[in-house]
């Protein structure tokens, strides 16, 4: 497939996106938290895969790290600002979130959609560097040395970044879990009033500490 591909064989490409654009689709997705930019970042990947097919060494394993990397970089490109994404993970999950059919036949899928809130509000809360990691080991499935390939730096860095975005998520999940026992007992926070010179204002507190 690699000598294939490096030749420009387009029936090679045919097969590589059919074996992995489903992977790129979803790592795009999770790196971006937009299903639209995500398709977007699939389209491109392969077109700059089509580009840099001569780079391909002929000898190795799986392109999928490989593709992954360029989806990555790709992505990046999309979503420099962690500001940025924080914010297209809010609106994602809560669109997630917001399922208005409680039928049993959907529960499953109020379920998966639940758990893709729950996972883009923890990955918001990383750095790039660290989402990329995270995506591509935990997301992808891929070893330390196939992470390492796919952007290009260090084993010993992927292993620190993912070290690190794990205890985020540990502190991330562990917080949730505080808040949801606090609320149970307590009941929701009382709004705050805010005074001005001639006016007043109320707002949730969670909204005053942004």
């Amino acid at each position: 497939m690699r000598t294939r591909v490096r030749a420009g064989d387009q029936g090679a490409f045919g097969e590589l996106f059919d074996a992995y654009a489903r992977a790129v689709y979803n790592h795009a997705y999770r790196l971006t938290a937009d299903w639209s930019t995500a398709e977007d970042v699939m389209a491109s990947t392969f077109m700059e895969a089509w580009r840099l097919r001569d780079k391909v060494d002929p000898e190795g394993g799986s392109l999928r790290p490989w593709l992954l990397g360029i989806a990555t970089n790709t992505a990046r490109n999309q979503f420099r600002s962690n500001r940025r994404y924080r914010r297209a993970a809010s609106a994602a999950a809560a669109a997630e979130t917001a399922v208005p059919d409680h039928a049993d036949e959907v529960a499953g899928r109020i379920d998966d959609r639940r758990r893709i809130a729950t996972a883009l509000t923890a990955l918001a809360a990383l750095r790039r560097p660290e989402r990329e990691v995270i995506t591509l080991c935990l997301g992808e499935g891929l070893d330390y040395e196939a992470a390492a390939e796919a952007l290009g730096i260090p084993v010993g860095t992927v292993a620190s970044r993912l070290s690190r975005a794990r205890k985020k998520l540990r502190r991330t999940a562990a917080g949730n879990a505080a808040e949801k026992v606090r609320v149970n007992r307590e009941g929701p926070r009382p709004v705050r009033q805010t005074r001005g010179d001639h006016a007043k204002a109320i707002r949730p507190a969670q909204e005053g500490n942004r």
